[in-house]
């Protein structure tokens, strides 16, 4: 007997291909605001079939650590459509960029 077959690779998709069944709630933080702190934190996302974040992690950082830590909260409670190939579900990344703008 055969043994299993490895878990596939996830496939690589770019931002725009990004489909959210739940949204990254992004919340300023307060802290942030009153010290002016804004910019785009990209985060490297990992995400099962399911559409479920397996591993979360800042690929290029804001500058603030605040910023860049609520990027990583927002996204880990975020849910995705499932990608599918051929009729089945598979793993993805993709690096998601979150803004952080006060205009």
């Amino acid at each position: 007997m055969a043994p299993p077959a490895p878990p596939a690779s996830p496939v690589t998709l770019a931002a725009t291909d990004l489909r959210y069944t739940v949204p990254p709630a992004q919340v300023y933080p307060r802290t942030s605001v009153r010290l002016g702190e804004q910019g785009t934190v990209l985060v490297r996302l990992v995400v099962d079939a399911q559409g479920l974040p397996t591993q979360v992690s800042v690929h290029k950082s804001s500058g603030h650590a605040r910023l860049d830590e609520q990027a990583l909260q927002a996204l880990r409670a975020a849910r995705f459509a499932p990608y599918t190939r051929n009729g089945q579900a598979l793993p993805w990344t993709a690096i998601a960029p979150l803004e952080y703008s006060l205009e």
